[in-house]
C-alpha cells in the first residue's frame, strides 16, 4: 500500500512551479508517462488540472511526465526506474540523438558541472546566496567557452546564479543570467510548457523593473501566449501576467507620447 501510494502521488505546486506539497488524486494516477507528453498538470491551490499542450487525435492516448522532461535521459531513466519502477521506452528515450542539445558541449567539462549541481542546490536550500553566487559565477564563467548555455547542467547553473542575484538584490546581473536561458528554455521546451512561461515571466518582472519596457513586454506576451495553454485564461498566474503587460503598455504609451 505504501508503495502505491508513494507512486501515484502528485507534489503540489505553486504559480512559481514550487513544491508547496504532496496529493493523491485517484484519476489523475490512471494517465501514463510520456517524456514528451500530450497534458502537462497544474495546479489552483489543491485543485488538479490537467491541460492538453498539442492537438490530441482521436483515440489517442492522454499522457504526462511522471520527471522533469529538461533532463538528459539516462537521468529521466533512472528517476523513473527508481521511484516508478519502470523503464521508460517512449520514442524521445528510444533515441540517444534527442539528447544532442541537451548535453551539448566538451563532456570531461559538463561532467564537472553536473557533480556540482547538488552542492549547489544545497547552497539554494540553505539560503546561502553569496556563497552560492559566487560559486556558479566561477564555474559559469571558467567553462562556458568550453559548453554552451544550451546544455542542461549549464543552463540549471545559470538558474541558480539568476536566484541567487535576485535574493541578493543584484537585479542587473540577475537579468544578465536570465537573458541567457531563454533561448535554451524555447529550444528544450517545443510544446507550451508551464516551466517556459514562469521563466519567461521572470525575466519580464527584471526587464520591467529596471525599465527595459520594449522586451519586458515581449516576454510577458510570450509567457501569456503558453500560459493560455497550459495554465488557462483563470488561472491567478495568467491575471498576474496580464496585468504586468498591461503596466508595461501603459507605461511604453506615457514614454512614446512624452
Amino acid at each position: 500500500m505504501k508503495l502505491w501510494v508513494t507512486c501515484n502521488c502528485f507534489s503540489i505546486s505553486n504559480g512559481e512551479l514550487q513544491d508547496v506539497g504532496v496529493g493523491l488524486y485517484p484519476s489523475m494516477s490512471l494517465l501514463n508517462h510520456d517524456c514528451r507528453p500530450n497534458c502537462v498538470v497544474v495546479f489552483l491551490g489543491k485543485r488538479l488540472q490537467l491541460r492538453a499542450v498539442r492537438h490530441i487525435q482521436p483515440n489517442e492516448e492522454l499522457t504526462i511526465s511522471y520527471t522533469e522532461v529538461l533532463a538528459p535521459r539516462v537521468d529521466r531513466r533512472a528517476q523513473l526506474q527508481q521511484q516508478y519502477h519502470f523503464l521508460c521506452q517512449c520514442q524521445r528515450c528510444s533515441r540517444e540523438e534527442t539528447d544532442r542539445e541537451l548535453l551539448a558541449g566538451d563532456e570531461a567539462v559538463w561532467m564537472i558541472l553536473r557533480e556540482k549541481l547538488p552542492q549547489l542546490e544545497e547552497l539554494q536550500a540553505e539560503n546561502q546566496w553569496e556563497e552560492l553566487l559566487k560559486e556558479s559565477e566561477s564555474l559559469i564563467s571558467t567553462h562556458s567557452s568550453a559548453v554552451p548555455d544550451a546544455n542542461v547542467y549549464l543552463l540549471r547553473l545559470l538558474d541558480l546564479a539568476m536566484d541567487a542575484c535576485i535574493s541578493l538584490d543584484q537585479y542587473e546581473k540577475a537579468l544578465g543570467f536570465g537573458n541567457r536561458t531563454l533561448g535554451p528554455y524555447h529550444l528544450h521546451y517545443p510544446d507550451p510548457h508551464p516551466s517556459r512561461a514562469v521563466e519567461l515571466l521572470r525575466v519580464g518582472k527584471l526587464q520591467h523593473y529596471l525599465g527595459k519596457l520594449e522586451d519586458a513586454q515581449s516576454n510577458f506576451r510570450q509567457a501569456y501566449d503558453v500560459m493560455k495553454v497550459t495554465h488557462g485564461p483563470d488561472h491567478p498566474l495568467i491575471n498576474e501576467v496580464r496585468r504586468k503587460l498591461e503596466e508595461c503598455q501603459a507605461e511604453l504609451r506615457r514614454v512614446q507620447s512624452s
